[in-house]
């Protein structure tokens, strides 16, 4: 099996200066485009300093200046004059009670915050366990062009071998036919990897942001996987960021419906207004004046749909409860079973290649055809892709529980602070408690 390790792996002792899975996916964390949009996005939310401009009061001034004529009489005598009244003044409001608005419109906000971010961590799970795919299939169809293009080599001796078999009349024509459809076969099977080989290059520029370089090889995140079904539905349930972003969505929404209910309560502020007024023209004609306002606003009447949107927020909660589980127990179960497939493909791999060895023996002594030569090359070959395929599979569906329960491949990838999320305003999960500290514990068991 040391070939097939060898071959999986493209060249272990590149691992020094070559590509690791963990740093394909701290590229990817760092690099990803999508990943980045998302983090402008939520570096661009100004919603809660918005919201809490409420509790401040508000300042203007105004100015003006004009030209008046008068043109009349006065004590039988006829007056026409022009003046410059002007004035300048500044006004102060300030509401002092508007039935809780800002606090529960600054509450909203919060939650919204807190909504979205728990959606950036979702696309950072969706990044990484992406970036792991595209390092593992370059992986693995690296592994099958070498493979093709060993078999391809294997037939071409192959063919050697029968044309000099069927020169000193050992076989006939059609057993030359066989394996000359065989090479014709392997060299189209080599075309199809090296094609597929390429695609998954381009991916992995896409997903990671660099060039592949040779890669050390992927190992599974057994040591992040839950230890049962059970306890990866609780932790699912608990950490998802899809679940945490639908209840803080569910918050928003209350929130709003205190909003809505807010409005029926009556308004209190006070407004201030001070004001000077002269002529330019006439003497003496300069005055100030002031006054306090209170004001008193008391609504009718406010129809809503508020409760039905609660009712829709608490409903669109539940359902991704139940997707959480539903996907938890589907990664589960293809982890389990690749974990058989990987121990069955070795186990075929072995049985093909004694079978391969003793067919060549017994073709040697006349006692098999030289299809069956070639059948015996083919189900080895099979059997070999399987392997590779398998070994892929393992290390995929394992980041794929790890995604499903919302734990990070990275340690610091959640519980770290990236450029996005200020550290005055850690989220802490309603379930689990200290959410970084806890799931870095956890983690490491």
């Amino acid at each position: 099996m040391f070939w097939l390790i060898t071959l999986l792996v493209l060249n272990a002792t590149a691992v020094a200066r070559g590509e690791t899975l963990e740093s394909a996916l701290k590229q990817a964390y760092a690099g990803n485009p999508q990943l980045n949009a998302g983090r402008a996005g939520v570096r661009a939310d100004e919603t809660v300093a918005q919201a809490q401009a409420g509790y401040r009061p508000t300042v203007s001034m105004n100015a003006g200046i004009g030209l008046a004529l008068l043109d009349g009489t006065e004590g039988g005598e006829r007056i026409r004059q022009a003046t410059l009244p002007g004035q300048v003044g500044i006004t102060v409001t300030q509401t002092l009670f508007n039935g809780f608005q800002t606090d529960n419109t600054t509450q909203r906000a919060r939650s919204t915050v807190n909504s979205r971010r728990e959606s950036l961590h979702f696309t950072e799970l969706t990044t990484l366990f992406n970036a792991a795919q595209a390092y593992m299939d370059v992986l693995r169809d690296s592994a099958n062009v070498e493979l093709q293009r060993n078999n391809f080599a294997v037939l071409q001796e192959q063919i050697r071998q029968t044309a000099f078999r069927f020169r000193i009349g050992e076989i006939t024509r059609s057993d030359v036919a066989q394996a000359e459809e065989r090479l014709a076969d392997a060299r189209s099977q080599v075309s199809a990897s090296e094609a597929q080989l390429r695609s998954s290059i381009g991916i992995y520029r896409q997903v990671i942001g660099i060039e592949p370089r040779q890669f050390a090889p992927g190992r599974p995140l057994d040591h992040y996987v839950p230890g049962g079904l059970n306890a990866a539905i609780d932790i699912g349930l608990k950490e998802q960021p899809q679940i945490l972003s639908q209840m803080h969505a569910v918050d928003a929404t209350k929130a709003q419906v205190k909003v809505l209910e807010g409005q029926l309560y009556p308004i209190v502020g006070l407004q201030g207004p001070v004001a000077q007024s002269y002529d330019r023209v006439l003497t003496n004609t300069s005055s100030v004046a002031a006054s306090i306002v209170g004001r008193l606003t008391i609504p009718v009447y406010q129809g809503g749909q508020e409760y039905t949107q609660i009712r829709q927020a608490k409903e669109q909660a539940e359902q991704a409860r139940d997707q959480i589980c539903a996907a938890v127990v589907s990664a589960w179960g293809q982890l389990e079973a690749t974990k058989a497939r990987v121990a069955a493909s070795q186990a075929q791999v072995q049985a093909n290649e004694v079978a391969l060895n003793g067919v060549r023996e017994e073709a040697r002594v006349g006692q098999r055809t030289t299809l069956d030569v070639l059948n015996a090359q083919q189900e080895l070959l099979n059997a070999r892709v399987a392997l590779v395929q398998a070994q892929r599979d393992r290390v995929i569906f394992s980041y794929g529980v790890v995604q499903a329960v919302g734990r990070p491949p990275l340690a610091s990838s959640r519980c770290r602070w990236p450029p996005t999320v200020p550290r005055s305003t850690t989220i802490r999960s309603r379930t689990s408690g200290t959410a970084c500290a806890q799931r870095t514990v956890a983690d490491r068991r």
